[in-house]
């Protein structure tokens, strides 16, 4: 389908604008379809100032495809340790199994078939086929979707599935034959660093003349977003039991919340009571171990609040471990936590920073 003028002097003054005052980011360098996929799936959800060490230590241990989907799930897990939403992770290491096991190591270069993979969603296939292999495909994500509502002063809430229908129309009629991959990105920079969701810089945007949300003054108000729903809040209680430098540590069953990763045996109870209870299930027995509460965790997932008491007990020898029996866990092992090759979640991280302050205030 032919651009109309507007179409075409959009995507050409972005495209310069881009070229001009686009970040020097790590994964801009490349155009190999696997470094590119890898930080668009680091990148959802979580800042670029964060991702970068992550990216760059990931690529420097499983440099291709083959090296990740040939890799052990611990070891990725590890990597990611502190990236948070970890499902991705997990997601990761399958789809890269799939690639090289379906398609001999090379991704697809179409958008429609790299969505037949595992974890790959319109946005990250959009990405991967205009940036890696020059396809005219849209991609949408926040900072796009913001950008395309002020552009055209769209009413509809953006999250919705008529502003969603909407949004991505209108960047499928955009993105341009001619440097797709350049265009999608420049969209996305424009609004990370300027069509930012508050005070927004329209004085140095390249299409301040024609923003219709700017010419009617209403840049502040659009897009149209609904307010999100307040998260429970939950009440739970982790035990960090230590034997000399090991900690008891659990690993989480697949498929849930934190699945594959290791952690303080936790379970979500209102009580102390309860908890010493639920948490023999998770190796610790209240009767050779003596628990004492050392201090507390806040910390906000997306559809959970939770207040974590930490429970504290040294292990006057390391005793033998059961199968356990509290869900979630699917193993129990004594690990030390500052070693490489398995994952611990941000959360367990907190809970052990508390545990080993209590710990060196009275050693």
């Amino acid at each position: 389908m032919m651009k109309t003028t507007a179409e075409a002097e959009i995507a050409s003054s972005l495209k310069a604008w881009f070229k001009r005052s686009a970040r020097i980011l790590p994964w801009r360098k490349t155009r190999d379809p696997y470094a590119i996929w890898l930080s668009e799936v680091m990148l959802q959800q979580t800042r670029v100032e964060t991702v970068i060490p992550y990216y760059e230590r990931f690529l420097r241990r499983f440099p291709d495809v083959r090296a990740l989907a040939e890799g052990e799930l611990d070891e990725v897990l590890s990597l990611w340790s502190g990236l948070g939403y970890y499902r991705r992770a997990r997601e990761l290491h399958r789809c890269a199994k799939e690639v090289a096991e379906l398609h001999g190591g090379r991704f697809p270069e179409e958008a429609a078939e790299l969505r037949k993979l595992r974890g790959i969603g319109a946005y990250t296939a959009g990405a991967v086929s205009s940036i890696a292999f020059d396809r005219a495909e849209p991609l949408v994500d926040g900072n796009v979707a913001r950008v395309l509502a002020r552009l055209y002063a769209i009413e509809d809430d953006v999250k919705s599935t008529a502003g969603s229908k909407r949004i991505w129309a209108l960047a499928s009629e955009l993105v341009p034959k001619e440097e797709p991959g350049a265009f999608n990105q420049a969209l996305m920079e424009l609004g990370a660093t300027i069509c930012t969701p508050q005070n927004p810089g329209c004085l140095v945007c390249p299409l301040r003349e024609r923003c219709r949300a700017r010419l009617a003054g209403r840049e502040r108000e659009l897009p149209v977003v609904t307010q999100k729903r307040a998260v429970p809040k939950v009440t739970a209680f982790a035990a960090v039991v230590r034997s000399g430098k090991a900690v008891l540590l659990g690993r989480r069953r697949e498929g849930g919340l934190f699945g594959g990763l290791w952690e303080p045996p936790m379970v979500e109870v209102p009580s102390l009571e309860e908890a010493s209870k639920a948490l023999a299930g998770a190796g610790v027995d209240a009767s050779r171990t003596e628990l004492a509460e050392v201090g507390r965790v806040k910390h906000v997932l997306t559809h959970r609040e939770m207040d974590v008491v930490v429970l504290r007990a040294d292990a006057p020898r390391r005793f033998a471990l059961g199968v356990p029996t509290t869900p979630p866990y699917e193993k129990l092992a004594w690990l030390e936590p500052d070693a490489e090759g398995f994952g611990v979640s941000t959360l367990a991280r907190k809970i052990l920073a508390v545990a080993g302050k209590k710990s060196s205030t009275r050693a």
